[in-house]
């Protein structure tokens, strides 16, 4: 199981940034409504499981409980 490396705060910051994007996703045609489906999707999933393999690459860790 992967441990989380994201705090509450950038967990909400992630789910309201990804439903604002598949919803303008809906706004719009073409290509760009699929790389907003795309990004929100990604945004979406991350902030659930609370865990960014972006920041595990950078050695970036919000989460408090799984400090180092």
């Amino acid at each position: 199981m992967l441990k989380p490396n994201e705090g509450k705060a950038d967990r909400i910051v992630r789910v309201v940034l990804g439903a604002g994007l598949i919803a303008g996703g809906f706004l719009t045609t073409g290509t760009v409504a699929i790389v907003l489906w795309a990004a929100g999707a990604i945004s979406l999933i991350t902030g659930a499981i609370g865990f960014c393999g972006l920041y595990a690459l950078l050695g970036i860790n919000t989460c408090p409980v799984n400090k180092k």
